[in-house]
């Protein structure tokens, strides 16, 4: 007997406990062929799927790995500020890998302290800022080396640098070049602070 592509004449069993076949449906060749389309075609439709949704993911993934810093012309900042300054703000010469995050002229702060102030990532993907003023005072000082003691020396471009440092705070070191005082502070290892320190002596601090 045929019935809307089914077939339930040639698989028959016998019902238990009657005499009466059981049929058991068969897929015709038609409805086999119509059903392996649908098959097909939901495949094709997944794999376009993903075709669409791979690229999507990878660009994701690399902005999410590549952080993009904005382009800071320290030198440009500096000799904006210059005019306000009353000195040549430093714009150090840096070894590549060294990437200026911020540059800026501060002034009209609580503290009284009108300053120029430039902040790098470094090479080992530390932080080194620098804080340079004609107008520093003991207690300005203290406050940029978050009240860390004096624990000696150091030694860069020529100059012998005062080094804050304690567990838990960013060390910092203190000099003078010309008539400013420049402190230097932040994450990074000491290599790194002497590279940055070194650089802003060489500016001469006019």
């Amino acid at each position: 007997m045929r019935d809307n592509g089914w077939v339930s004449s040639t698989h028959e069993e016998a019902q238990p406990g009657t005499d009466r076949p059981i049929a058991k449906p068969v897929l015709t060749p038609a409805a086999a062929k119509r059903a392996n389309a649908s098959v097909i075609g939901m495949i094709m439709a997944l794999a376009v799927s993903l075709l669409a949704i791979v690229p999507v993911m990878l660009l994701s993934a690399n902005s999410g790995s590549q952080v993009q810093r904005p382009t800071i012309d320290v030198s440009a900042v500096a000799s904006d500020a210059r005019g306000v300054a009353g000195f040549s703000p430093a714009a150090p010469s840096l070894p590549a890998g060294y990437s200026a995050n911020y540059a800026r002229w501060v002034s009209g702060s609580s503290d009284g302290v009108d300053h120029w102030d430039v902040g790098w990532v470094t090479p080992q993907q530390q932080f080194v800022s620098i804080e340079q003023t004609a107008m520093a005072n003991p207690t300005w000082i203290t406050q940029q080396v978050k009240e860390a003691p004096t624990t000696g020396t150091r030694d860069a471009g020529g100059i012998t640098w005062t080094l804050y440092d304690k567990p838990g705070v960013e060390k910092s070191y203190v000099g003078k070049i010309g008539k400013t005082t420049v402190i230097v502070s932040g994450s990074a290892g000491f290599s790194e602070f002497d590279v940055v320190a070194a650089a802003v002596a060489a500016t001469g601090g006019r």
